[in-house]
C-alpha cells in the first residue's frame, strides 16, 4: 500500500459494489481503519486483498465513506477545478448556463456529478452551496474561489448554507455565510417566469430548482382547468398554471410565510389577477371537503422519510394524501404527484399511490411518468440519485 492517505480496510466479499463504481462505503463493510481517521479526512480504501478501490471522505454515521475518485489521484485544487469544470459544462451543453429566459439551476448535483456531498445552485449571480459532508465543507472556500475562475464577473457572491446540514455528529459548528462577495435576496427567471427566492430564509437553497421541467407540464395541463397546489411553498406550479390559461388556481401550505412568498410570486408575474388565491391552512383538513371542485391537482410534499426507519410512515402518509384527492378530484381530472424522499424507492411510491387509488374506488391511469431535470443528474452507478419520483395520473 503506497497511497500516503489513512488505509480503510475492506471485509471479504464487500468489495464488489465499489468495483462497480459505487461511492458509497458502509460503516458494517470495513474490517479495520490502520491509522487515524478523523471525520472529514480524506482516506484509501482498499479490499482485503490489498487491492486500491478508491479515494473518498471518512465520516461518522452509517456511511462511513463517499468515494470521490476510483483512481489514485492527489485531491489538490486542480481535481477540484477540474470537476467543477466538468459540471458547469454539463449545465452549458444543456443551454442553462446561457439561456436568456432562465438563469437559475443545479450547477452541482452532489454523486452525479462526482462531488458527494454538495449541493451547488446558481441563482441570477449567486451561487449558493450546501454541505453534507466535513470532507467537502473543510475545502469550500477552495470551491468558491474556484466558482470565481470560471463564472468571471457573472457571479457576484457565494453564499454558503450549510448550518443545517452538516452531519450532526460532527463537532464542526457551521454558519450560514457568504464565502464570496455579497447579495441580497433576488429574482430569478425560469422560462421567463419570475421568482423571488431568499436563500438566507428560505427552503433547501431558497427555491425548488429540481421542478422547473414539471412545472412547464403543469402549464400544459392547465388550460381552463380548476387547479389545486398543494404544498405550494413559493407558488412555483401555481402561476405556470395560471400561464398555461387555467380558470382559477388555489395554492395551500401549513406556513403562512410561503403563502405570503406565493403571493408575492404571484403578484410579479400575474398582478391583480383575480384568479388566483392562497390559503395557510393543513393540507389534509383542506382536502377534507372539495368534491368535484378541482380538474387538477399538485401534490408536492416535502419529504415524508429522510431517514429509513421513517419509511413505514411515509408510504402510509403517501397513501392518505392520494387517496383523498382521487377521492375528491372531478370525474376527468389530472393529479400530479411526487415524493422527493431518497429512502423511497420509485417501486414503493407507486405501490403506495395504486394502493390510494384502489381505496379510492375510482379508476386511475397512469399517463406520464416523472423526474429531476437534467441539471440534476444521476450517477449510472449510483441509482439512489434519481430522489424526485412522479406520476401523472388521469383519474375516471
Amino acid at each position: 500500500m503506497q497511497n500516503k492517505y489513512t488505509p480503510v480496510i475492506l471485509k471479504s466479499g464487500k468489495d464488489q459494489s465499489l468495483k462497480r463504481f459505487h461511492p458509497w462505503v458502509f460503516s458494517g463493510a470495513i474490517k479495520k481503519i490502520k491509522g487515524p481517521a478523523a471525520e472529514g479526512d480524506v482516506v484509501a480504501v482498499y479490499s482485503n486483498h490489498d487491492e486500491f478501490l478508491g479515494l473518498g471522505h471518512y465520516q461518522i454515521g452509517s456511511i462511513a465513506v463517499r468515494i470521490f475518485s476510483f483512481t489514485e489521484v492527489e485531491p489538490d485544487i486542480h481535481f477540484w477545478r477540474e470537476k467543477l469544470q466538468q459540471a458547469y459544462r454539463l449545465r452549458k451543453s444543456l443551454g442553462l448556463s446561457d439561456s436568456e429566459n432562465t438563469n437559475v439551476y443545479r450547477l452541482v448535483h452532489a454523486e452525479g456529478d462526482g462531488m458527494p456531498g454538495v449541493i451547488i445552485d446558481f441563482y441570477n449571480g449567486t451561487a449558493v452551496m450546501q454541505f453534507h459532508s466535513i470532507g467537502m465543507y473543510q475545502i469550500r472556500m477552495e470551491l468558491a474561489q474556484i466558482l470565481k475562475e470560471i463564472y468571471g464577473d457573472k457571479l457576484k457572491a457565494v453564499y454558503d448554507k450549510s448550518e443545517k446540514t452538516i452531519p450532526f455528529k460532527s463537532k464542526i459548528e457551521a454558519k450560514d455565510g457568504y464565502l464570496l462577495g455579497h447579495s441580497e435576496a433576488t429574482e430569478v427567471l425560469e422560462y421567463g417566469n419570475r421568482f423571488k427566492v431568499d436563500w438566507e430564509r428560505g427552503q433547501k437553497t431558497g427555491f425548488f430548482v429540481d421542478q422547473r421541467e414539471n412545472r412547464r407540464l403543469v402549464e400544459e395541463y392547465s388550460k381552463g382547468k380548476s387547479v389545486l397546489n398543494m404544498f405550494c411553498y413559493s407558488g412555483g406550479f401555481s402561476f405556470y398554471a395560471m400561464r398555461g390559461g387555467a380558470k382559477l388556481v388555489h395554492s395551500v401550505d401549513s406556513s403562512a410565510k410561503a403563502i405570503d412568498l406565493t403571493k408575492e410570486n404571484v403578484e410579479l408575474n400575474f398582478p391583480d389577477d383575480p384568479r388566483h388565491e392562497a390559503f395557510a391552512t393543513d393540507a389534509f383538513e383542506f382536502m377534507t371537503d372539495i368534491k368535484n371542485k378541482y380538474d387538477l391537482i399538485i401534490l408536492d410534499p416535502p419529504a415524508f422519510a429522510k431517514h429509513r426507519d421513517a419509511i413505514h410512515h411515509a408510504l402510509q402518509g403517501y397513501k392518505k394524501l392520494n387517496a383523498r384527492a382521487f377521492e375528491q378530484i372531478k370525474p376527468g381530472g389530472i393529479v400530479f404527484t411526487f415524493s422527493c424522499s431518497q429512502v423511497v424507492s420509485k417501486e414503493k411510491f407507486r405501490e403506495a399511490v395504486f394502493s390510494a387509488a384502489a381505496i379510492s374506488g375510482r379508476q386511475v391511469r397512469v399517463v406520464d411518468q416523472l423526474s429531476q431535470p437534467a441539471d440534476h443528474p444521476v450517477n449510472i452507478y449510483h441509482p439512489e440519485g434519481e430522489y424526485l419520483k412522479g406520476l401523472i395520473l388521469y383519474v375516471e
